[in-house]
């Protein structure tokens, strides 16, 4: 290129060099939409698989055989990064338990939840992480838990509630909370591929605290954004908070990816949030409930807050969420829970019907050519009427217990009230 005029060969270099770089770009954008469509996602919520429950254990204690017993398809539990690594660059899974609770929910076919949370102090001083040190070690630690247990179908979730000052010190920071996620991401993802990554586990569904982090690109990093939708309120309340949810996810979403909603854990304890009783009939309805909600807005993943008392202190509301007691007897919960997942069984959530009172809540399910309801009301008990063809079928008390029943044309009539009941319709 030596006739070529310096200033048309400065402007052929810079061409090319425009090429080049338009080359690479096209490489990056072909190679990330290629890593986005191998992303792992979640399967469609089919029952029991997509109902789990939040335990404080490891090991394999008794507790496993009656969350087996019940049917829940999921268990939530802490990984301890100060347990699991008390010296540094050293892992252990085998003396805290950890190697023990996988292989026992493997054998049963529990899928694990795993908290990868809170601090180390041989990295940070409080219950959080903020230094550049403190985020590799989490990192390694992380990335040491999912090599470990790769492929064997565990969702991982990065800290618990960073958006409240228990959890995260001296106070929940989206930026920080970010910059943990953006390091230990990428470690987890070399680890295992396959990997299911949720976050932020945010207490409530603070809108704002969330948007902050979406605007950090946590929507980049992560496979579903896990909430906890405690309220005072009834379950029903949730679906226009997660409509809110929704369309700030979309706002955000890289490349428009759908990114789920996970209903990461929520509860209702015998002392509500404003202080008030519920009975354990309440309870038991509220746990169904949610669950059922949670099935109707397309949630992949519920988890009951909590699966046993954690105590005993008739005043302390963390001593009353449990399914069953402290020392392992059902409460209503429990039974309640048992008779959703086993009578309902492999069932997808179909549609809800309408009716004329805004109150009624008539869910059709269906598996293969079955179909099921599931029906009750936020109001008092009163009777519905529903125009189904002639039939016959099971109807499934909350708790279990089962009536055989027939009806006419159009001239179906149940009594309902705020206890699911459940209506295996059979095939004519």
């Amino acid at each position: 290129m030596n006739d070529v005029p310096p200033v048309m060969h400065n402007h052929l270099l810079r061409s090319m060099d425009m090429r080049r770089i338009l080359a690479v770009v096209c490489i990056l954008c072909i190679t990330a939409a290629g890593c986005a469509s191998r992303r792992p996602t979640f399967p469609p919520p089919v029952i029991p698989a997509c109902f789990g429950v939040n335990i404080h254990f490891q090991g394999a204690p008794p507790d496993l055989d009656l969350i087996e017993t019940a049917g829940f398809g999921c268990v939530r539990m802490d990984m301890s990064w100060r347990k699991v690594e008390t010296v540094r660059g050293l892992y252990d899974f085998i003396s805290t338990g950890y190697d023990s609770l996988t292989e026992a929910c493997r054998r049963r076919n529990i899928r694990i939840l795993y908290i990868l949370d809170y601090s180390n102090p041989l990295y940070e001083p409080q219950r959080s992480v903020r230094s550049d040190e403190g985020r590799a070690a989490f990192a390694s630690f992380a990335e040491a838990a999912v090599k470990r247990y790769a492929g064997q179908g565990i969702i991982w979730e990065i800290w618990n509630e960073p958006n409240g000052a228990a959890f995260w010190q001296p106070e929940p920071s989206a930026e920080e909370y970010c910059r943990l996620v953006g390091t230990t991401v990428p470690r987890i993802r070399k680890a295992d591929s396959a990997a299911l990554i949720i976050a932020p586990a945010a207490s409530g569904i603070p809108l704002r605290w969330l948007e902050e982090c979406f605007s950090r690109n946590l929507l980049y990093w992560i496979d579903g954004v896990s909430v906890h939708p405690y309220r005072k309120q009834a379950p029903e309340t949730v679906t226009a908070d997660y409509a809110a949810l929704r369309e700030l996810i979309k706002r955000y979403s890289p490349g428009g990816r759908e990114i789920p909603i996970i209903s990461g854990e929520w509860g209702y304890s015998l002392i509500n949030w404003d202080n008030t009783p519920l009975t354990p009939v309440e309870q038991a309805e509220y746990l169904a409930r949610t669950f059922l909600v949670n099935l109707s807005e397309g949630i992949p993943l519920s988890i009951w807050y909590d699966w046993k008392d954690d105590g005993i202190h008739p005043q302390n509301r963390e001593h009353h969420f449990g399914t069953v007691g402290n020392d392992l007897t059902p409460k209503l919960a429990y039974p309640s829970a048992k008779a959703l997942m086993h009578t309902l069984n492999g069932y997808i959530f179909d549609r809800r019907l309408a009716t004329d009172n805004d109150a009624e809540y008539v869910l059709a399910l269906r598996k293969d050519q079955s179909t099921a309801l599931a029906l009750w009301t936020t109001d008092s008990l009163h009777e519905v009427t529903l125009p189904l063809n002639s039939g016959e079928g099971v109807l499934v008390a909350m708790t279990g217990d089962t009536t055989t029943i027939a009806w006419l044309e159009n001239q179906f009539i149940l009594t309902i009230g705020p206890a699911p009941q459940y209506l295996l319709i059979k095939n004519p």
